[in-house]
């Protein structure tokens, strides 16, 4: 058994053990993933010539939870990967936790939470777990929070290194987490039973490279912003807006701001319709002066930018910041109790006009559009079969931004299986 493993296995008995006086309850929950792709142009535009690839990967999760009145402790651990990426002899296996983390209540609402954990709030455009991703996102963050049926209200703390160091701090952004220091601060409340109002602040010191010596070199940057929610029985409308300010991990002031609507009506049982937009700024000079793209930090970007993930998942080329005016319609059609199926089209355009970077430059500021189909049937409780087909019409303004041939057929197709059962409860 590797070692990882066996530590995973010691920690779930000592979890086990602690139940033994707690008088409260002990559960372990599974997880089998695995997504079958064909992509011909995703997250980048493929250039001519180019050919399609598929591939399987696949998400193995193992979740334990234990909880009593004073205390609730959550380990899961999981190995993700692609069909094919393992010898059949392995030596080195790749087992990790995805959230190892204790909450102690201490009453009256009040909680703390530490440790490797996962952050989501309200629609997660800002912090989003991004659950797409095979691995999905976490992280290591002390959280204090007030809860109760009206008002919730989060202190969010983190402090990254990358080794003990005995002197100064050691630190990577390219292969740790994305900020060296994390400070937040989340507040919702809930007006009556169909409005809901929250606000983000987030303070991030961000590093650019590697720093081991001391005093590191941190520029801090601020996201703050509200969401707005208000739901029926026929609409559920959602408004937010956010800006940043302060400095980047290049040293550069920052002013940048988005903003985004979205209202779904049910039609019937049947049929749903939605329409939305979201604008982010951007900036044509990036390296000069003011930086005024916006940066979505750790949101799940899949949910919202269309599912090829050209925008926001991926990168603009080297030096390109034009910023994303982002407008959807979609239909999702519940075909039976168990099938759902959903049509979305975006159609993109840039925050910046292209005139302003090249001065001799036609080009328009549209980026093309996409086409995202999508079916859902829930098999079993917890049994699920998703698909979908994606297909992107790209202009020479997206050629310029992302790369790739706006000439070339970019298409994307996937058929999931999620199984997510809980194979063992214990209460007493």
């Amino acid at each position: 058994m590797k070692t990882p493993v066996k530590l995973f296995v010691v920690c779930a008995l000592l979890v086990t053990g602690t139940a033994l006086h707690a008088q409260e309850e002990f559960s372990i929950s599974t997880q089998i993933r695995p997504r079958a792709e064909y992509r011909n142009g995703t997250l980048f535009p493929r250039d001519a010539g180019d050919g399609a690839v598929f591939f399987v990967n696949t998400r193995a999760r193992l979740s334990m939870e234990y909880k009593r009145s004073d205390l609730i402790m959550k380990l899961s651990g999981q190995h993700v990967g692609v069909w094919g990426q393992d010898p059949q002899i392995e030596k080195e296996g790749r087992f990790m936790l995805n959230e190892a983390w204790l909450q102690l209540p201490f009453g009256n609402g009040f909680f703390v939470k530490a440790g490797r954990q996962q952050l989501s709030y309200d629609d997660d455009r800002i912090l989003g777990t991004l659950d797409w991703n095979t691995s999905g996102r976490w992280h290591d963050a002390l959280k204090v929070g007030y809860e109760n049926k009206i008002r919730s209200a989060h202190l969010l703390l983190a402090y990254n290194q990358k080794i003990e160091p005995y002197a100064g701090m050691d630190y990577s952004y390219t292969d740790a987490q994305p900020y060296k220091t994390m400070q937040g601060l989340w507040y919702k409340e809930q007006i009556g039973k169909k409005f809901n109002i929250s606000a983000l602040f987030l303070n991030l010191g961000l590093v650019p490279g590697s720093a081991s010596s001391s005093p590191v070199d941190v520029k801090y940057m601020q996201t703050m912003g509200t969401n707005l929610n208000f739901v029926t029985s026929d609409w559920n409308l959602y408004g937010t807006f956010y800006y940043q300010t302060g400095k980047n991990a290049q040293k550069q002031k920052v002013e940048a701001w988005m903003w985004a609507f979205k209202a779904d009506y049910k039609l019937n049982d049947t049929w749903k319709l939605t329409v939305g937009s979201d604008w982010l700024s951007g900036d044509n000079h990036p390296a000069e002066g003011t930086y005024k793209a916006f940066n979505p930090l750790y949101g799940t970007h899949h949910k919202f930018y269309g599912a090829m993930d050209y925008y926001y998942a991926s990168g603009f080329l080297s030096g390109m910041a034009p910023g994303l005016w982002d407008n959807q319609l979609g239909v999702s059609f519940k075909a039976s109790k168990d099938v759902v199926l959903q049509a979305n089209y975006h159609l993109f355009s840039s925050t910046t006009d292209p005139k302003d970077r090249w001065l001799t430059s036609d080009l328009g500021k549209s980026l093309g559009s996409e086409l995202d189909l999508t079916i859902d049937w829930q098999i079993r409780k917890d049994v699920k079969l998703s698909g979908g087909y994606s297909v992107y019409f790209g202009t020479a303004t997206m050629e310029m931004y992302k790369g790739g041939s706006q000439d070339s057929w970019q298409d994307w197709g996937w058929v999931s299986l999620n199984v997510n059962p809980r194979v063992f409860i214990s209460k007493w």
